[in-house]
């Protein structure tokens, strides 16, 4: 469906471009947007290969597997119905991990093996499971301390400062992700339905046996 979206924009600006005589700026607008685009995509790959660098040496000197066991009671907390030792709980802490780090690009894989991993304890495969609602809003939302594509962005076109939306950037995943769990909690309720009573109290109460209606 978005390939036929993309489709539609492409070929209306070629027509409206035709009409109204202005090819020659929509073919000058296609390629210095390509040459942007290549521009930027190296920026991005010299701040990102940096951050990931880094990532990985606080990885090998063990700071990830400690902030691991710092986000290890909010996981079990907001992943209640994953158990504790399931792999998929590795994985959704790798995946937070990056995110606060505003490592998107090595968030992703982490995510995606969360999910498959999720998957193997859905017993509707067609249907997404509560704790995969939840892991989709946390990496759609989550908090961020450095936002490193962001920063690389603002350092490719020319900020003075590129580094000056971290404390905004923090307010506003804070909030997102405030919101992001308060709403899967409420549509968690919404879903499971109002509280079964104890079938017990719903049942009938036995008929007297014979001797007590004798007596």
């Amino acid at each position: 469906m978005v390939n036929w979206i993309w489709l539609f924009l492409i070929v209306a600006s070629f027509v409206v471009a035709a009409a109204n005589g202005r090819m020659e700026a929509v073919t000058a607008a296609a390629f210095d947007g390509a040459k942007t685009g290549v521009t930027v995509s190296f920026g991005l790959i010299s701040v990102l290969v940096f951050w990931l660098g880094l990532m990985r040496i606080a990885e090998d000197a063990g700071l990830l597997r400690k902030l691991a066991k710092l986000l290890g009671p909010a996981v079990r907390l907001l992943f209640p119905d994953v158990p504790k030792d399931h792999p998929a709980i590795g994985y959704i802490m790798s995946n937070m991990s990056a995110n606060i780090f505003g490592l998107g690009n090595a968030a992703t894989p982490m995510g995606i093996k969360a999910m498959q991993e999720l998957q193997k304890l859905n017993p509707d495969k067609e249907t997404a499971t509560p704790a995969m609602c939840t892991l989709l809003a946390l990496n759609t939302s989550s908090i961020t301390l450095v936002p490193t594509t962001l920063i690389a962005i603002r350092m490719n076109y020319g900020s003075a400062n590129a580094a000056d939306i971290v404390g905004t950037t923090l307010a506003a995943t804070i909030v997102a992700t405030a919101a992001a769990i308060a709403a899967d909690r409420w549509y968690r309720r919404r879903s499971a339905g109002p509280p079964q009573r104890n079938a017990g109290a719903n049942r009938a109460a036995p008929p007297p046996d014979a001797g007590s209606r004798a007596g």
